[in-house]
């Protein structure tokens, strides 16, 4: 007779073991042997398998005796098989379905069948009752040691990238994973500039190296819960409920709650086409404040209200007649001498030395992720020379590592190439302010490079009556406060020494300038 053997480890201590599946599924062979039965197939289920993973292998074990018409269900105890009485029912169904069918629980001596006896059915009976206030009990137990850890302000599941778990059972902590949280750092840098959409962060992250903890592209999907994690800023959310962390943040609280308010927009996330007008999604209306619509009209970009809200607003503005009004404010922060310039970038280098280790810091982390390909390579070709590995699996570890090191290996040759935005940004700020039109309209600036730039430059621009008024971001309020009297202050030095009188010391000091704002990050 054919029969069916299902185990399943009680606790997740018994499957690391590596004891109790094996254990079981040896039980139920020699008993099958002993009741000489042919198993024709062995079900098993780890403890660490998702709800859906064991509903599936439990529902996959039901059509196949059910289509196979096999009369016998091996398995060790009654708790191995009815978790829940939704699946005792379709247990139950089954036996009472056909009088050839049987359930064999071998450790507790019981046979279950259509025509078992009183006491035996009650047996049953009673069995699924306790297997059901046994999992309960289990249940009650891990909410409460879920609430402990939550209390005690660590997360009661695996961390998300850029952390990994240390510790041992009972005092698990997480700590920042050193080869994936620059990674995670400049994902959110890069959605806070506002040039980026889900998409093509998802396409920008892998190119420089960003991979999931199972190596592959981190999909839309995923970058959007990644993105709108409050554990990257020391917070927590479990079941709906955000409390405080005792894990180290990756990112500032204002960089997420940036990223938030742009992910959170109905309108304005800019979508990469062809044709994206360089003003995508930058201004807004000045009365409805809704986001400035852009279209072509013979050749030229338009932008206008589009009425979103009530909106009295009907003028529109050119593109480059916008760029025209623009330029002025560049100059508002535009060095007049070399040595205002030689002063404000000896300033921002000491202002991005953070930049500069973090660009270093993802430099060695893409080295090791090409040195763990080659290693890899390595250990295919030594283990299929020594025959411990099959030729076809070697030839796949072998092609799967060689496609990582590529794709690494271009990551780091664009990092080599391409300064971070941020780091790009600090400076051609003021090169960019000192010749602005014949840098803005240059053959060699992309799209992308320009809204880079206006993110880094203006927090907002406003549109009313077909004229605009933009704001500075911060980090510019405050150079267009103090360039000028830089440029004052240096004039009046040139002239002191060319007519012969000491130069005092400058009134305005590198300390000062990076205390008062060293970060030129873009703000939405």
């Amino acid at each position: 007779m054919k029969a069916v053997s299902y185990a399943r480890v009680s606790s997740r201590e018994q499957e690391e073991t590596g004891y109790s599946l094996p254990a079981q599924e040896k039980l139920l062979m020699e008993y099958a042997q002993r009741r000489s039965l042919e198993v024709v197939k062995v079900f098993s289920v780890a403890e660490s398998a998702s709800g859906a993973k064991q509903r599936q292998v439990f529902g996959e074990m039901m059509e196949f005796i059910k289509k196979r018409n096999i009369p016998h269900l091996l398995t060790e105890k009654v708790d191995r098989i009815t978790r829940n009485l939704k699946e005792a029912v379709v247990v139950n169904d089954w036996v009472e379905g056909d009088e050839s069918r049987q359930i064999h629980f071998v450790k507790q001596n019981l046979i279950v069948h259509k025509n078992s006896k009183s006491d035996d059915q009650f047996r049953w009976d009673i069995e699924i009752v306790l297997a059901k206030k046994h999992i309960s009990n289990l249940s009650e137990e891990v909410k409460k040691g879920q609430k402990e850890k939550i209390s005690q302000g660590w997360l009661p599941t695996k961390p998300p990238l850029g952390y990994r778990t240390v510790g041992d059972k009972g005092h698990k902590i997480h700590v920042i994973n050193e080869e994936k949280d620059s990674f995670i750092k400049e994902m959110f840098e890069l959605y806070s500039t506002g040039n980026y959409s889900l998409k093509a962060l998802v396409g920008e992250m892998f190119k420089r190296g960003l991979r999931n903890n199972a190596g592959n592209k981190v999909g839309k999907s995923r970058m959007h819960a990644l993105l709108t994690d409050p554990f990257y800023y020391g917070d927590m959310r479990w079941k709906g409920v955000v409390t405080k962390g005792n894990h180290p943040p990756i990112v500032s609280k204002n960089l997420f709650e940036r990223v938030q308010f742009l992910l959170g927009r109905k309108i304005g996330s800019p979508q990469y086409r062809k044709h994206t007008p360089v003003f995508k999604a930058k201004l807004n209306c000045a009365e409805c404040k809704g986001t400035i619509t852009w279209e072509i009209q013979k050749g030229n970009w338009y932008g206008h209200c589009n009425h979103y809200k009530n909106c009295s607003q009907k003028a529109s503005i050119r593109q480059d007649r916008l760029e025209e009004e623009l330029f002025p404010f560049f100059d508002g922060v535009a060095p007049k001498s070399k040595k205002v310039l030689d002063w404000l970038e000896r300033a921002l280098k000491e202002s991005h030395s953070e930049e500069i280790e973090q660009h270093t810091k993802r430099r060695q982390d893409i080295a090791r992720g090409i040195e763990r390909a080659d290693q890899r390579m390595e250990r295919a070709y030594l283990d299929k020379l020594d025959g411990a590995i099959d030729p076809a699996l070697c030839q796949k570890i072998m092609e799967d590592s060689k496609k990582e090191k590529a794709a690494l290996v271009e990551a780091l040759n664009a990092l080599g190439a391409d300064q971070t935005a941020y780091y790009d940004a600090g400076f051609a700020i003021h090169e960019l302010a000192a010749n602005a039109r014949a840098i803005y309209e240059s053959p060699k600036a992309t799209i992308e490079e320009k809204r880079l730039l206006l993110s880094h430059v203006f927090s907002n621009i406003e549109l009313k009556q077909g004229t605009s008024t933009p704001n500075y971001t911060y980090a510019f309020e405050f150079l267009s406060e103090w360039v000028p009297k830089l440029n004052e202050s240096f004039e009046l030095e040139e002239s002191q020494s060319r007519q012969g009188y000491s130069v005092p010391s400058h009134p305005v000091s590198l300390t000062l300038l990076r205390e008062q704002d060293s970060n030129l990050q873009p703000t939405p």
